[in-house]
Formats: structure tokens, C-alpha cells, sequence
């Protein structure tokens, strides 16, 4: 009955998830930026090239999770395509 109340279509619910997800995307992103443009000497190199790339990897994983769940949440009816009409 819960699952039912919380994924209803009238619910936000599944875009308040979908919001969240984006940013995370963009704060791991965020992350790498950061990694990226750290300043340090040659030794540090590769503990922020380390960061970076799991920054990274996480960024991939969190992206493909969020393509997954919106296929199958477009497939069991929670998400309904609304469309777009530009004339209207």
C-alpha cells in the first residue's frame, strides 16, 4: 500500500528522486573538478589523480543507475512522457 501511495503518478515523489540523483551526478563532477585543479607537488600527483578518477567512476556508475531506474520506473507506470508541444 505505501509503495503504491509514494509512486503514484500525481506523486513527486519520483521527481524529487530523479533531482537528487542529478546532484549527486553534479557534485561528484563538482568533485573531480576539484581533484583536477588541486595544486600540489609531483608526489601528490597520484593520490589526486586516484581521487579524480573515483570521483569520476562514481560519477559513470551514479549516471547509469539513474538511466536504469528511470527505464524501469517508465516501464512499471510510475513515470508517464508527458511530451512536448511547442505550438501550445
Amino acid at each position: 500500500m505505501l509503495a503504491s501511495v509514494m509512486f503514484a503518478p500525481d506523486n513527486p515523489f519520483m521527481k524529487f528522486l530523479i533531482i537528487l540523483a542529478l546532484l549527486a551526478i553534479l557534485a561528484s563532477l563538482g568533485s573531480a573538478l576539484f581533484f583536477m585543479m588541486r595544486k600540489g607537488d609531483q608526489r601528490d600527483d597520484q593520490q589526486r589523480s586516484r581521487a579524480m578518477l573515483r570521483s569520476l567512476a562514481l560519477r559513470i556508475g551514479l549516471s547509469v543507475l539513474l538511466f536504469i531506474c528511470i527505464l524501469v520506473a517508465a516501464k512499471l507506470g510510475y513515470l508517464h512522457p508527458t511530451g512536448w508541444n511547442p505550438q501550445q
